[in-house]
């Protein structure tokens, strides 16, 4: 099919470089069953891309469908992608078909493919690889004949350095890479573009067609366009009701343009460790993984000092050379009364006995420490679970399956 001929079926607009190689790469794809990965930023028409690959395909009579992986709540996306069996959860009252039974032989769209769980990470590998899934509660595996095209908005390799996403999986969508590019790296589309959009609204509101001036131009061409095609779209809807029957210049446009600032919020420093969290039970992993280790850290200086009163004085040595600065040290060191107990000493007449100090683990399970900091809020709000839930740093979603799964009656 010639180019402009797509272009004008699924509505491109744009001659760019970056947009036709795009564009040939998604065609001459179409026709294999090879996996494809489409990036590029929000509002760069993705979309569009998985609908050209799909009805170019020989899948183009089967179905196709769109999931936008970051609207399902992390508790469901298995269900949704692979379907579940009666009663493999609470509200599972009946079995159900996962897309990938009822697209068997189409195409699926995986939109924001960052956002999936780790665990449906690993599960959608084995169908790339095998074809294979299986069902939530079932052991029956199930076989399926599905296309996917991946797409996503976030650079995934960074994501693979941070454990968020699966190097094999990450590699085995990316057989066929498409990039999309933002409309800032393709300017000479913008005026295209605003023309097509100005022309439809005006159409639409029954008024008479923009007229920019030259300056006008100039801004379009030279803002930024974080939200790209998207934005522009918004834009010139604005612009057609906002200045009908004016000639828009370079003044009026600013108005409706938001200004694009750079990010000079405060950023953690980095620890090497390149790790981000991914969820709010990832955070509290690693609050009590440091507790335990700064406890375990001054049990052993406490019990060094037991043992070997030297080490005291080799420090109050320390403290008389001038090229160091220690505190004054202190007359007692005690340690925090959770972790270490120490019993009184059993005495007899004439003899002092010295009892080793016992040392009591608290408990550092992470599921007895999420109900109880859970509980906690809701007692400091009164049962209020919005506002529970906002001083938690969750979805009230989330803390209302939490309650269930704590049994908290709160």
């Amino acid at each position: 099919m010639d180019k402009q001929a797509i272009k004008n079926r699924f509505g491109i607009i744009g001659n760019s470089p970056v947009l036709n190689y795009a564009l040939d790469v998604a065609v001459q794809v179409a026709n294999t069953d090879l996996s494809v990965l489409i990036s590029g930023e929000s509002g760069v028409g993705k979309e569009v891309f998985s609908h050209i690959i799909h009805s170019l395909s020989s899948r183009k009579h089967n179905q196709f469908i769109a999931v936008n992986c970051g609207a399902i709540p992390e508790g469901t996306i298995d269900s949704e992608l692979f379907g579940h069996e009666k009663g493999s959860f609470t509200g599972a009252v009946d079995s159900r078909k996962g897309y990938f039974e009822t697209v068997n032989g189409g195409t699926i769209f995986l939109d924001e493919i960052a956002e999936l769980p780790l665990g449906t990470q690993a599960r959608l590998l084995r169908v790339l690889e095998s074809g294979e899934y299986i069902r939530v509660g079932s052991s029956k595996v199930q076989k399926t004949d599905v296309r996917i095209i991946a797409a996503s908005n976030k650079d995934l390799l960074d994501f693979i350095h941070t454990g968020r996403f699966r190097e094999d999986l990450y590699y085995r969508l990316n057989t066929v890479p498409i990039r999309v590019p933002s409309l800032r790296d393709r300017k000479e589309d913008i005026a295209l573009l605003f023309r097509k959009f100005a022309s439809d609204f005006s159409d639409r509101y029954r008024s008479e067609p923009l007229q920019l001036t030259d300056d006008a131009w100039k801004v379009l061409e030279e803002y930024p366009w974080p939200g790209n095609v998207r934005q522009l779209k918004n834009v010139a809807e604005q612009v057609s009701v906002l200045a009908r029957g004016q000639e828009v210049n370079a003044e009026i446009l600013k108005k409706l343009l938001p200004e694009v600032k750079a990010n000079f919020l405060p950023v953690l420093a980095n620890n090497n460790s390149g790790y981000e969290f991914a969820n709010e039970r990832e955070i509290l992993y690693k609050l009590f993984f440091d507790v335990k280790k700064d406890v375990t850290d001054l049990k052993k200086m406490f019990f060094e000092i037991l043992q070997n009163p030297e080490l005291a004085d080799r420090k109050k040595a320390f403290d008389n050379q001038p090229a160091f600065a220690y505190p004054e040290p202190q007359p007692v060191l005690t340690t925090p009364k959770p972790f270490v107990i120490q019993n009184p000493a059993q005495t007899h007449e004439g003899e002092n006995k010295i009892v080793e100090p016992q040392v009591v683990e608290e408990s550092l399970n992470i599921m007895d420490a999420e109900k109880d900091l859970i509980v906690k809020a809701l007692r400091k709000h009164k049962g209020k679970r919005r506002e529970a839930s906002s001083e938690l740093g969750i979805s009230e979603r989330t803390l209302y399956r939490k309650l269930k799964e704590y049994n908290i009656n709160e």
